[in-house]
């Protein structure tokens, strides 16, 4: 069984491109994963190989910026600081932990961009990857030196203070970041119809040449797809996320230890959920309240996303396959 998903408001619509333009698609890879974006581009448009540059240009400067496995990177900058130390980050840099800090904030913690200790601990960032889940005594020793309440800002000079130990981590939230980054680059070159992605993560605006929205296929886990279902989401001025356990993960002793993390306890969320599914107008929103649903499991996860209006879907996994659960804000784009 197939179904569809549509905005339930277009806003400011660009226009559609003229029948003439050439469906242009470019790939490659960053941030650890690979991203691709496909653009009608109209007669006498800016040339595709100037708009691979720069899409790639977009891409350097995210992870210049905002990368933990780039050594020489802002953040990376932040987290060798000392304490006490006040770091200027660059404007996106700072709006992106700006936007992270109020998820933090909204989700209880569940969604902590300073848990960089523990996603290291655990073998899901720059530092070797693990095969055995560490000692509660090291757990515990990397959540001392975690805690988004530690944060301070200085909004207008863009500075972060250094509590001590603390290590940013954007990797729930970057991508999403990306994504939005190109399209906002493309959108300046005159390129109104676009579809980005970076590591599954996407965003698209318009529509295509031959006037149809830009149809994507939600994320299922493997095994087959929620309840016989597929969906198809267009995806014109929305973005979509998906987290899940099947990503990156390692299995120790006849459990699996996946690469998200609960903050609030330094352990991988343990609930049945195999997968949450965000829509959102901004990917990189979309990118950290799918993490932050994850953590909060599927109850709790709901209330949040029932509060805060967010078009989520649940997949939760049990012995003969996964059970579906839609938030109102996501039944309500069903056509």
């Amino acid at each position: 069984m197939q179904r569809v998903l549509v905005p339930l408001s277009l806003g400011a619509t660009p226009p559609a491109p003229d029948a003439a333009a050439c469906l242009c698609r470019r790939q490659g890879e960053t941030m650890g994963t690979t991203w691709s974006v496909a653009w009608a581009a109209p007669p006498g448009a800016i040339g595709e190989d100037a708009l691979d540059a720069g899409i790639r240009a977009v891409l350097a400067g995210v992870i210049a910026q905002m990368s933990n496995w780039d050594e020489t990177s802002d953040l990376s900058r932040f987290n060798r600081a000392a304490a006490g130390d006040w770091q200027v980050l660059p404007t996106d840099c700072f709006a992106v932990l700006q936007a992270a800090l109020q998820v933090a904030r909204d989700s209880g913690g569940a969604y902590d961009p300073s848990a960089g200790p523990l996603v290291d601990l655990w073998g899901f960032g720059p530092a070797p990857r693990r095969s055995e889940a560490p000692a509660l005594a090291e757990i515990e020793q990397a959540r001392a030196q975690c805690g988004w309440q530690r944060i301070a800002l200085d909004e207008p000079g863009c500075r972060v203070r250094q509590p001590g130990g603390l290590r940013l981590d954007f990797c729930a939230i970057a991508k999403g970041f990306g994504v939005d980054a190109v399209s906002r680059y493309l959108s300046g070159q005159g390129i109104g119809s676009h579809l980005v992605e970076i590591g599954g993560e996407l965003r698209g605006r318009g529509v295509k040449p031959d006037g149809l929205p830009w149809w994507v296929a939600l994320e299922t886990p493997p095994g087959g797809g929620a309840a016989g279902h597929e969906t198809l989401v267009a995806l014109h001025g929305l973005s979509v996320a998906t987290s899940g356990d099947y990503r990156r993960y390692f299995d120790s002793e006849g459990r699996r230890y996946a690469h998200t993390l609960d903050p609030r306890t330094g352990f991988p969320a343990s609930h049945a959920l195999a997968s949450v599914t965000v829509l959102h107008p901004q990917c990189m929103l979309a990118d950290a309240f799918s993490t932050a649903l994850t953590v909060l499991g599927p109850e709790a996860g709901m209330v949040f996303a029932r509060r805060h209006a967010l078009a989520a879907r649940f997949l939760i996994r049990h012995s003969g396959g996964f059970d579906e659960r839609l938030s109102p804000a996501f039944e309500a784009m069903l056509s």
